[in-house]
Parts: structure tokens; sequence; C-alpha cells
């Protein structure tokens, strides 16, 4: 990461997308219960650290939305023992969807608005792409390796379909927002700000 990743204004901006993403998976969800006490759910929460990482890169992007996920999970009995697992993959999430984004669609410096959204919408896939696969999968054997859980192969399919609803919701929101944000940061001078150093 350069020296200027992280000025005032983009740190302030990650910290809001923590509390943001916090809110939104925390009181924004619908858990679904599976056996042995464990639990999945549909939640937004990823939208946050997609919008984070189109708005201001994969690094900013992804430890606003891991942050505020991590912090889901430890205030969650039955999330708390996957926090490390989150932090990780949510962080993943934005520095997918940041690569793609910035460092391929170089989208910063982009004027047209079907070439910002086709990248965007790539981006976003990118990264949401890796969760649906990653997640479940990283899942299975956490549970059935660390956490010492036999319901891993009930859950799995419980948590691969959650997990790629998650991704369609979260792609269309995360998109849809940044395109309707993105000529708002530009006009409040915040847009070269926020955007990313990487």
């Amino acid at each position: 990461m350069k020296q200027n990743q992280f000025t005032i204004q983009r740190m302030t901006a990650i910290a809001m997308l923590a509390a943001l993403s916090y809110v939104v998976f925390t009181f924004l969800q619908f858990k679904i219960a599976l056996p042995g006490g464990d639990a999945t759910s549909i939640h937004l929460g990823n939208a946050v650290c997609v919008l984070g990482a189109l708005i201001m890169g994969g690094w900013a992007g992804g430890l606003g939305g891991a942050i505020g996920m991590t912090i889901g999970d430890l205030f969650d009995p039955i999330y708390i023992v996957y926090a490390p697992k989150t932090f990780v993959l949510k962080l993943c999430i934005g520095l997918i969807t940041g690569f793609i984004a910035h460092r391929l669609g170089k989208i910063d410096s982009l004027t047209d608005t079907k070439k910002i959204f086709k990248w965007s919408l790539a981006a976003a896939i990118g990264g949401l792409l890796f969760n649906v696969i990653f997640d479940p999968l990283i899942g299975y054997f956490y549970k059935l390796l660390i956490l010492g859980k036999p319901a891993a192969e009930l859950t799995l399919a419980w948590n691969v379909a959650a997990t790629s609803i998650n991704a369609v919701t979260s792609t269309i929101a995360s998109v849809l927002i940044y395109m309707a944000l993105r000529p708002a940061l530009q006009r409040a001078g915040m847009f070269d700000k926020l955007r990313a150093k990487e």
C-alpha cells in the first residue's frame, strides 16, 4: 500500500463502511437455523464491502466490510467462531473487486457511464463469485476440521444457497448505489479524496 492510502477522509470513510456493514449484517439479516445449532443468513453486508471497494479501492473497501462483519460475528453467539474466516473472506471480496474495477477497468478515470457500469458490474461479480465459491468451501472445512462439527455436510448446501442469494442481491445493490453515488461524490468534491490510491 502506498503512503497516501489512508488519509483522514479515507480513514473516516472506512470507519463509516465498517459501521454500515455491521448494521446491515447484524440488524437487516434473515437468519436461517441449521442442524447442529449452526446458522446461515441472507443479508446485504457484502454489498457494503463491494461498494467501498468500488469507491475507494480494494484495501479500503475490503477492510471496512471485513471489520464491520467481523464485529457482527463477534457479537453473535452462533457466528463468533467464524469471525477469523469472515475477516479474511470479506477482505478478499474487497481486494478482488478493487483489482478488477481499478487496476483492470480503471473506473476512476472513465467518463463513459456505460463503461463505468460494465466494469463496476464485472468487479462486483468477480468479488462476490469468489465469495460464493470460497465462503461455503472454507466454512465446510472450518466446521469439519477445526470445530469438529459432523453436520458440516448437511449445512453445506444451505450455505451455498444463502451465499448465492447474497451474491446476486449484493451485486445489484452495490452497482446501482455506486452508479447513483459517484456523480454526487464528484459534485461534492469527495470523489478524488476517497478514490482508490492503489
